[in-house]
C-alpha cells in the first residue's frame, strides 16, 4: 500500500483551540483584556506567524503588562500541553495501519513543540514516524520535507499520499510532487485554481477515509 503522509497542526489535531486556550488563560493572569483573543487570534494565523513577530506584537501592544518571559513560554508552548486526539482520528489511523499503510507526520514547526504534540496525544505509537521542519531544516511546501518523511519510515515517495488542512503547505507541495492528495476543508471552500487536491474531506478521519479508497480504486 502507498505512504500516507499527514499534517500535524489543525489535521491530526486542533492546534488553534489548545493555543486560543493557553491565550485565554494567559489574559487572565495578566489581567489583559478578554476581549483581546480575537487580536491574537488573529496575529497567529493559526501558527503561520513567526513567534518573534508574534513576541514583537504583543509587547507593542502590552508593554510591561506582558512580561517578555511569560509571552515566550506562550509562544514555545503554542498549547501543546492542552492537544487531544480525537476517537474518529484514532480509529481511522489504526484501520489504515491495519490496511497495511505506511503512516508518518509532516509538520512545520518547532521540534520539542511538535514532538510534545505528538507524544501527549499518544501519535507516537500509532503511526511509524514523523518529520519537524526545524529538524530537518525544510518546510512545507518545499519537496526536501517530503522525501524526508519517506526516507525516516523507509518507504519510496512514489504513489505516496498527502493529508492536510493547509492549501498552500500540504496540497501544493503534494501537487509540486505528483503526489495525490486530500484536502481537510473544515467547510472552507478551496480557492486556489493553479492546482487542486485530489479529494477533499471535511475532516481528517473521513480524509484518511477518502485516501485509503482513492489508493484502492486507483487503476
Amino acid at each position: 500500500m502507498p505512504l500516507l503522509m499527514l499534517d500535524l497542526d489543525n489535521t491530526l489535531i486542533d492546534r488553534d483551540t489548545a493555543f486560543l486556550a493557553s491565550v485565554r488563560t494567559f489574559l487572565a493572569e495578566h489581567r489583559l483584556p478578554a476581549a483581546d483573543l480575537g487580536w491574537i487570534a488573529e496575529l497567529d494565523a493559526s501558527g503561520y506567524t513567526p513567534n518573534d513577530r508574534m513576541a514583537a506584537a504583543i509587547a507593542d501592544r502590552y508593554g510591561s503588562s506582558a512580561p517578555a518571559g511569560a509571552v515566550d513560554a506562550l509562544l514555545d508552548n503554542g498549547g501543546a500541553d492542552l492537544v487531544a486526539l480525537a476517537e474518529s482520528t484514532r480509529l481511522a489511523l489504526t484501520r489504515a495501519r491495519a490496511d497495511g499503510w505506511t503512516c508518518v507526520i509532516v509538520t512545520n514547526g518547532a521540534t520539542v513543540q511538535q514532538e510534545t504534540k505528538i507524544r501527549r496525544t499518544g501519535l507516537d505509537r500509532i503511526v511509524e514516524g514523523w518529520v519537524v521542519s526545524e529538524a530537518v531544516g525544510h518546510k512545507k511546501p518545499g519537496p526536501e520535507i517530503f522525501r524526508a518523511a519517506a526516507e525516516a519510515v523507509g518507504h519510496p515517495l512514489a504513489g505516496a499520499w498527502m493529508v492536510g488542512d493547509s492549501a498552500h503547505a500540504d496540497i501544493a507541495g503534494a501537487h509540486a510532487l505528483g503526489l495525490r492528495s486530500v484536502w481537510v476543508s473544515a467547510g472552507r471552500p478551496w480557492a486556489q485554481d493553479a492546482y487542486r487536491p485530489t479529494l477533499v474531506a471535511e475532516d481528517v478521519a473521513t480524509a484518511i477515509g477518502h485516501a485509503v479508497g482513492g489508493a484502492a480504486a486507483a487503476p
